[in-house]
């Protein structure tokens, strides 16, 4: 077949690596895709998730489910390191850094994916391992789904076979060996390739197999980034960039004397650092082109590379712990990198400690001369861990230059960008990888330049290496958050009326629990005192009921303030009369009136207006859920471009109305939820969807707004606002509460059809906002048009809020997430909490949030990571301990759920699901296992 021409493009900026509390698993796709088979014990639990999200065509007969999976897991992971590598020359720092540090997770990643395949292609003594590794090259040779640069995903395995197989003792053995070292050859000149100009191409190659084809860089990334974004994978990953950085600049400028960064180094010096190491095969290779250099360098080793310790806790090198000898007697420095490369930031102290002293033994066993260099995995620390680190003689070594070499499978690219970031920067700690072939290609061209450009190679040894103490940044405490909704008024009050049960006219249905749900969102939501509110429900509702609540209660001057506000909600029916003058007349319909005399059984509008302008309170408004007729008003909308909003409305006297239709109208009793059409979408304005410029209230005119074109919109009525006479422009006002509920299996959702009205009124809603601008260099006003009191039409015009500190913007994205989530929109919930986590990147809520929508969607290994960095943020929030629970234990990590649940139980031992985990801990077996939420998987 023809493979895809192609070249590296991505000759990004080294950056330091910030510590990014998050954990290695896999990617997957939005999409729905084929779900891939389970993956045995021995592969990484992420492969499976990685492998399911790739969208390629079916293995061809012959391959093994396990093999096939495992390969594709391998693919997936290269295909997203070129996405999020894509381009990052261009990104901001915050991004370079959430790249980079994402990108080391995915490296390490895939390099267990590639152990976990070679393991299985290294079972010789399995007469079926080789037609099955016949099979699989068949697929890396011509998989016509693939381009040319996907195969390069397979360079690393394609050489452990033909090293395995080149002396195997059976005839079909060796010509495996012989047709992997056939597709290393094609492979090494597909790599050229991608260093030359995108007009050149490929010539025809004899070796069989893998066959180039045409094809530029460009089609490639475009057909991956069909697969892929950037931002997805870093969200799979747990990271989030936010809109600005963190107060104190990069790394390296706030480290101290503590950590060594290189940033002291004289002009034209660097020191070379490979980490990950020993590695059989590649780091002899590193060490012979050193030699050839003079140029010393500081291998920090896995401890598991080289060795382990016994039951007595005695170290015992394993076959590298020659290898990391032979470092040793070509004189570099042998340093530690943890035991496991784990990611130490969430380990315990303790686990810290481990991981650092069993590294420490079995490098005393290579015979290395004393050393206290540590650098931690992906250069993720905390200040316990950095002291946990410390306490142990041990010092922090990071970086400045990141060669990439984890992300970028071109040499001349890995080499390119080095040299840019030296050239840059003079001097620094450049960070490689010495576990793979590409550096050991790209290592020689490094050097060259850095040699005929007069740069020197220094290294740490007896102090000789002294980084300078720069000043320590001030840690990013946000900005405060606005002044709580609770002072806008002095004093809540309101009157609820809901009546089903009339004495002669229809019965309705729920115009009683219109009322009830709206007297619970002012006492719960908006901070009414339940004494100050009046509830009227049925029989109670009659006329003399109203009036004496209205002209008695509301009317006193003693009782209601000039500082108040009061609220009327009135739920029933409604009628008009015309009089003879041809004016009409609207009344709300007490439960005790007669069909045929309005004027003596019901109260009319004038009669509200009347009392409206007798109250003492500044601000009054009126819902009523009914057909209207006959009331003038003088204007709509509040002070237009206000700067001040809530300081010029608190001067102001408002009296307005809002009404579910027209005198010619039916108002729909039959809506969602058990609720009528106007009441439902009420509540949903005032959970914060009205709430249009942004800036934390909802004011009558925001509430209009976002009401009247959603109820049009799905019932047949046209709801109307407008001023009363006597108002002064003032507008009532709702404070938003912070929303302080974590997502968790306890949520209660909306059911599907209610979930739809709400998509169609959101819909419905933002066709009618629009955009204008109040003046050419003035931020947007926000502008809806909807019906008068006098049923003409009437431009609502809410001013423009000024941009919000981050801390205030994220509570409100999260808030909005809450909102869509119930309402099962999952998409839009997850753009909200991402939206959240980039205004305010330590927002444990958020973190909580958008992890339990992963889990909701049946991605329980993206779910822990989230849930790891809420208990990072926040280790007293006990939800997130429980979500994590059940995001290990749907991922089959049953020891890790078991740690979670009983750290959630000793957080909340009285929550309703502690005695059905309780028990489990107790006693862990499939009998007592907890039932966990329903996703959507």
């Amino acid at each position: 077949m023809q493979m895809n021409r192609v070249r590296w493009q991505t000759a990004s900026q080294a950056v330091a690596v910030v510590a990014l509390a998050l954990g290695l698993a896999a990617c997957q796709r939005e999409q729905p895709v084929a779900a891939a088979a389970p993956a045995a014990a021995a592969t990484p639990p992420a492969m499976a998730a990685s492998a399911a999200a790739l969208p390629v065509a079916a293995a061809p007969v012959g391959i093994p489910p396990q093999l096939q999976e495992r390969a594709d897991a391998l693919l997936a992971a290269h295909r997203q390191m070129i996405v999020l590598m894509t381009g990052e020359r261009t990104l901001d720092a915050a991004e370079k850094r959430a790249v980079g540090a994402v990108g080391q997770l995915l490296f390490h990643d895939m390099q267990e994916r590639q152990r976990a395949l070679v393991a299985q292609a290294g079972e010789e003594s399995d007469p079926a391992t080789v037609p099955a590794l016949n099979a699989l090259l068949d697929r890396i040779e011509s998989e016509p789904s693939w381009f040319d640069a996907d195969r390069l995903a397979f360079k690393e395995f394609l050489g452990e076979l033909s090293t395995r197989y080149g002396q195997a003792q059976s005839l079909s053995g060796l010509k495996l060996g012989r047709r992997a070292s056939e597709d290393l050859v094609v492979l090494a000149e597909i790599e050229q390739a991608y260093d030359r100009e995108l007009k050149d191409v490929f010539g025809r190659f004899a070796q069989r197999g893998i066959e180039p084809k045409r094809e530029k860089w460009a089609d490639y990334v475009a057909k991956l980034q069909g697969i892929y974004s950037r931002e997805k994978i870093l969200k799979d990953f747990g990271a989030i960039v936010p809109y600005t950085q963190p107060a104190g600049g990069a790394k390296e400028s706030a480290a101290d004397s503590r950590e060594i960064f290189g940033t002291s180094l004289p002009p034209k010096t660097v020191v070379l650092t490979f980490d990950d190491g020993p590695h059989a095969k590649h780091t002899d290779e590193i060490l012979e082109i050193l030699k050839r250099y003079d140029a010393p360098a500081i291998f920090f080793e896995l401890g598991q590379n080289l060795g382990k310790l016994d039951a007595q806790g005695k170290a015992q090198l394993g076959a590298n712990g020659a290898v990391a000898k032979r470092v040793l007697a070509a004189g570099h420095v042998l340093a530690n990198h943890s035991f496991s490369h784990g990611m130490m930031a969430k380990m315990s102290d303790d686990a810290v400690r481990t991981e650092a002293t069993e590294t420490e033994a079995l490098l005393d066993v290579t015979g290395r001369p004393q050393s206290t260099l540590f650098r931690f995995p992906y250069g993720a620390r905390n200040e316990d861990k950095l002291s946990t680190v410390e306490a142990l003689k041990l010092r922090s070594m990071l970086w400045t230059v990141d060669s990439m070499d984890w992300a970028d499978p071109v040499p001349k690219s890995i080499a390119d960008r080095v040299l840019a970031e030296v050239d840059k920067a003079k001097h620094g700690v450049i960070l490689f990888h010495d576990i793979q072939g590409r550096t050991v290609q790209a290592l020689p061209t490094v050097l060259d330049q850095l040699v005929a450009d007069g740069y020197r190679f220094a290294t740490w040894r007896d102090g000789k290496f002294v980084v300078n103490a720069p000043k320590r940044a001030a840690p990013d405490d946000g900005i405060a958050a606005a002044a709580a909704g609770d002072t806008l008024y002095r004093e809540s009050y309101a009157l609820v009326i809901g009546i089903d049960k009339y004495a002669r006219w229809p019965g309705l249905h729920h115009a009683v629990l219109d009322g009830k749900a709206m007297e619970q969102a002012l006492v719960t939501r908006f901070g009414f005192k339940p004494e100050n509110v009046t509830a009227l429900y049925d029989g109670d509702a009659t006329r003399t009921n109203i009036l004496r609540t209205l002209n008695d209660k509301l009317t006193d001057s003693k009782r209601v303030k000039r500082d108040d506000r009061v609220l009327v909600f009135f739920a029933g029916h409604g009628s008009t009369r015309k009089l003879a003058s041809g004016r009409d007349v609207g009344y709300i319909i007490p439960v005790d009136a007669s069909l045929d005399d309005l004027a003596a059984d019901a109260i009319s509008m004038p009669q509200l207006q009347e009392v409206a302008e007798a109250l003492s309170a500044k601000h009054v408004l009126f819902m009523v859920d009914a057909c209207y007729s006959g009331l003038g008003l003088t204007r709509g909308g509040g002070p237009r471009g206000s700067k001040n909003f809530l300081s010029d409305n608190a001067r102001r006297i408002g009296r307005q109305m809002i009404t579910a239709g027209g005198a010619d109208q039916q108002v729909a009793d039959d809506g969602p939820g058990g609720h009528s059409v106007f009441t439902w979408t009420v509540l949903q304005a005032l959970s914060g969807k009205a709430d249009l410029n942004g800036d934390g209230v909802i004011t009558s005119t925001e509430l209009a707004a976002y009401v009247a074109p959603a109820v049009s919109a799905i019932a047949r009525q046209t709801p109307a606002f407008g001023s009363l006479p006597g108002s002064e422009g003032g507008e009532f006002v709702f404070a938003l509460p912070t929303e302080r509920e974590g997502l968790s299996g306890d949520v209660v959702q909306l059911d599907a059809a209610a979930s739809q009205v709400n998509k169609r009124i959101d819909e419905a809603n933002e066709q009618a906002v629009h955009a204008a601008a109040a003046t050419p260099k003035a931020a947007a006003a926000i502008e809806v048009v909807v019906k008068n009191l006098d049923g003409a039409e009437a431009r609502l015009t809410m001013p423009a809020a000024a941009p919000l500190p981050p801390r205030v913007a994220a509570q409100r994205a999260n808030d909005r997430g809450l909102q869509l989530y119930r309402e099962r929109r999952y998409d839009e919930a997850e753009a909200a909490f991402t939206e959240a986590l980039k205004q305010q990147p330590r927002f444990a809520l958020a973190a909580n949030n958008l992890g339990f929508l992963y889990f909701k969607r049946g991605k329980p290994v993206e779910a822990a990571r989230w849930f790891e960095q809420a208990i990072d943020m926040d280790g007293s929030r006990a939800l997130a301990y429980l979500n994590l629970g059940d995001a290990q234990l749907q991922a089959g990590n049953d020891a890790k759920a078991l740690a979670a649940y009983t750290t959630f139980v000793g957080l909340a031992p009285k929550h309703p699901r502690a005695p059905a985990l309780q028990a489990w801990i107790a006693t862990p077996d499939a009998a007592h296992r907890p039932a966990l939420p329903p996703t959507n998987s």
